[in-house]
C-alpha cells in the first residue's frame, strides 16, 4: 500500500491542535483510515493510506481531513482564483501520444524547508499513483519569476508554448546538471532521463515547453534548472501534461489545495488548444471560453451525488435523523441538501469538492458518513434472518488443504489477486494465448490506478516467485505455498470471467528438485484420497524433461516441475526452485 511521511509537529501546527500527543494523533489518524507504519529516520510518521484518497498524499491534505474530523472545518471549501494572466498555447506539433496540458499560477506562497519537502513528496506520490509513474500525468513546478511570457499575437499577454520538437533540435540545462543538453542527450546521459526514457523514446517528436527565453521543461522527464523552485520562491507556475485531461486536472486540484493551505493565492491559466474540437474534448464542458479553443484552469467545479436516506441507514445499520446526515456530511468535507425523489423518498444531493477523485458512487459518500460517525461507535447486531452463518464448503476445502500444506513444511501466503501482464506472462516466459497451464486471456482493469496492478492473475506461480525475488536476503530453504484466487476471460460464464482457486507451492533451496516437489504433492493427494498421476509434459516456465502435468482422478488440472534457469535469472534467484500448481477443486 502507498505510504506518506508526515511530520507530527507540522501536522499539529496545520490542524491547530498543538496539545495533541503523538499517541492521540495516531488514534485520530487511524479513525480516518491512515495506519501508522512506524517512524522514518527523521522521526516523521510513516502512514499507510487507502490509494483512492490521493488528497491525503501531503501533510496539508491529511491536516485538512483531520480538521473536518475534529469539527473545526465544515462543508465544501472551494478556494477563489484570480483572473487568468498567463496563457499556455498548445501547438499543433505536440505529440499525439501526450496532447493534453493544464496549469495554474500560485502567488505569495511561503515555502520554508518543510513546505518545500511536502510539495516535492506530493509531486512524486502523485506521479507514482494517479500519474502512473508519469506515463498518464506529469507535474512541473517552476519559479514564476524566472519565466518570461511570449505570445505570437498579443505582447501584453504572458504566454508559454507547449510544443513538439525533434530530439536534437534544441538544448537546455536540466535539473542536477551544469551543461546544456538536448532532449536526446538527457535520455541517454542524465540519470533522471535514463529512468523515464521509455515514456518518450518512441515518440517522433518530444514534448517541450517554452517561454520567451527558450526551452525550460521537457515533460514528462525533467524540468530545466533555470526555473528550479527553492525556499526563496514566492510565485510558482504549475504545469501538467498527460494523456488524459481529467487525470491531470484532478492532479492539479490536489496540488492547488495543498498550496492554498499554505496561504497561497491561486490564479487561473488559460489553455489555448489548436482547434475547438481539441478544446471541447479536453474541457468536458467546464469553463470553456467563448470562441471554443480555450479552457480555463484549474477546474475547481464541484460534483454532486444523489444518496437515499434509507440506503445510508441500511449500509451503516443505524437510524439517523436528516439533520444528523447533513451534519455528518459537513464533517466529511461534503455538503448535503435534503430532497424528495419522484417516488417521494428522502434523498440527499451531496456536493463533492474538486480535490476528491475517489467519490464515484453513492457508497463512497456513505463510507465518509460512517467514518464521520465513527465505525468504532457502531454497535454490532445480529442480522434479521432465521439462521446463523457457517463455513462454506469451498472454505472448508481451502482450510483443509492449507492445513495439509503447512504440515508438509510450507509457509502459507496471501498475495494480491491483481498483477500486471509483464509479471503474469513475460517474466514467466508464457504467451497469453499459449496452450499451457497459467496462460489464457486476462481479465484486465479498465481504469487501473497503478501499472503494477492492471489485471487479475491467471495463476499463482508468478506471485510466489515475486515473493522469492523479494526474499533473496533471507536464508534457505524457503518453502512457500498459497491457495489463491485466479481468473481469466471465459465467455461461457454469465460475467464473462471464469474464477478459480489454485493451490500453488514453491521449494527454493540449493538442493531443490522435481522429486522434492513430487513427494509433497503425492502426500497432499493421499491425504485427500485422490489418485495422482504425473505424465511428462512441456511448459516454458519449467525445465524440459523435468516437467509433468498434474492429473488428479484422470483429469489434467495443473503442472509440476523445476523452474527454468531463464525464469530464475529473470527473478534474480540464484538457487534452484521446484514448484507445482493445480486447481483446488480437484481435491474435492
Amino acid at each position: 500500500m502507498p505510504t506518506v511521511d508526515i511530520d507530527p509537529d507540522e501536522l499539529r501546527g496545520l490542524t491547530g491542535r498543538e496539545e495533541k500527543s503523538d499517541d492521540e494523533l495516531k488514534d485520530d489518524l487511524f479513525g480516518l483510515g491512515l495506519e501508522f507504519e512506524g517512524r522514518t529516520e527523521d522521526g516523521e510518521f510513516e502512514l499507510e493510506f487507502a490509494p483512492d484518497r490521493l488528497d491525503r498524499l501531503s501533510v496539508e491534505g491529511v491536516a485538512r481531513s483531520m480538521r473536518y474530523h475534529y469539527g473545526d472545518s465544515r462543508g465544501v471549501h472551494v478556494p477563489s482564483t484570480n483572473s487568468a494572466d498567463w496563457t499556455i498555447e498548445v501547438d499543433e506539433s505536440v505529440p499525439d501520444e501526450r496532447p493534453y496540458v493544464t496549469g495554474a499560477v500560485i502567488r505569495d506562497v511561503d515555502l520554508d524547508e518543510e513546505a518545500l519537502e511536502s510539495l516535492i513528496q506530493l509531486q512524486e506520490k502523485l506521479h507514482a499513483t494517479m500519474g502512473r509513474k508519469r506515463a498518464k500525468g506529469a507535474i512541473g513546478i517552476h519559479d514564476l519569476t524566472m519565466l518570461k511570457g511570449r505570445s505570437a499575437t498579443d505582447e501584453s499577454v504572458p504566454t508559454i508554448k507547449y510544443v513538439g520538437l525533434e530530439p536534437d533540435e534544441d538544448t537546455f540545462v536540466p535539473l542536477d546538471a551544469d551543461a546544456e543538453m538536448t532532449p536526446a542527450e538527457v535520455l541517454e546521459d542524465h540519470q533522471t532521463g535514463q529512468t523515464y526514457a521509455d515514456l518518450v523514446s518512441e515518440y517522433e517528436r518530444y514534448p517541450a515547453i517554452y517561454d520567451d527565453l527558450g526551452l525550460f521543461s521537457f515533460p514528462p522527464v525533467i524540468n530545466g534548472r533555470r526555473t528550479e523552485v527553492s525556499t526563496d520562491s514566492r510565485d510558482l507556475f504549475v504545469e501538467m501534461t498527460g494523456t488524459d485531461q481529467w487525470t491531470i486536472d484532478k492532479m492539479l486540484n490536489i496540488v492547488c489545495y495543498a498550496l492554498a493551505a499554505r496561504g497561497a493565492t491561486l490564479e487561473d491559466v488559460t489553455v489555448e488548444y489548436p482547434d475547438s474540437e481539441a478544446a471541447n474534448a479536453a474541457s468536458d464542458g467546464s469553463r470553456t471560453q467563448s470562441g471554443g479553443r480555450e479552457i480555463v484552469r484549474p477546474d475547481l467545479s464541484t460534483k454532486t451525488k444523489t444518496v437515499a436516506h434509507d440506503r445510508i441507514e441500511t449500509i451503516l445499520g443505524i437510524g439517523l435523523d436528516p439533520e444528523e446526515v447533513i451534519d455528518l456530511a459537513e464533517r466529511s468535507g461534503l455538503e448535503a441538501e435534503r430532497e424528495e425523489n419522484d417516488d417521494g423518498e428522502l434523498v440527499y444531493e451531496v456536493t463533492v469538492p474538486p480535490y476528491r477523485v475517489d467519490v464515484l458512487h453513492p457508497l463512497d459518500v456513505i463510507d465518509d458518513l460512517g467514518r464521520a460517525y465513527g465505525f468504532n461507535d457502531l454497535e454490532p447486531t445480529y442480522p434479521d434472518v432465521g439462521t446463523v452463518g457457517g463455513r462454506h464448503e469451498r472454505s472448508r476445502l481451502e482450510r483443509a488443504a492449507r492445513t495439509q500444506l503447512v504440515g508438509l513444511g510450507f509457509e502459507d501466503l496471501l498475495n494480491f489477486h491483481m498483477i500486471n501482464e509483464e509479471e503474469n506472462y513475460e517474466r514467466m516466459d508464457v504467451e497469453p494465448d499459449a496452450d499451457v497451464y497459467g496462460a489464457g486471456e486476462p481479465a484486465t482493469i479498465k481504469e487501473a490506478y497503478s501499472e503494477d496492478y492492471t489485471m487479475l492473475r491467471t495463476w499463482t506461480m508468478p506471485s510466489l516467485l515475486m515473493v522469492l525475488e523479494r526474499n533473496t536476503h533471507r536464508s534457505y530453504p524457503q518453502y512457500l505455498s498459497e491457495i489463491g484466487f485466479t481468473a481469466r476471460v471465459d465467455e461461457s460464464e454469465n460475467t464473462g470471467v471464469g474464477e478459480n482457486r489454485h493451490v500453488g507451492a514453491v521449494l527454493a533451496s540449493h538442493e531443490a528438485g522435481y522429486e522434492d516437489a513430487k513427494a509433497r504433492l503425492q502426500a497432499l493427494a493421499e491425504n485427500f484420497d485422490v489418485d495422482l498421476e504425473t505424465p511428462p509434459t512441456d511448459h516454458p516456465t519449467f525445465i524440459p524433461g523435468r516437467t509433468a502435468a498434474v492429473v488428479i482422478d484422470g483429469e489434467e488440472v495443473g503442472v509440476i516441475g523445476e523452474v527454468h534457469p531463464k525464469v530464475l535469472v529473470e527473478h534474480d534467484l540464484e538457487v534452484p526452485v521446484a514448484a507445482f500448481e493445480f486447481d483446488l477443486e480437484a481435491l474435492r
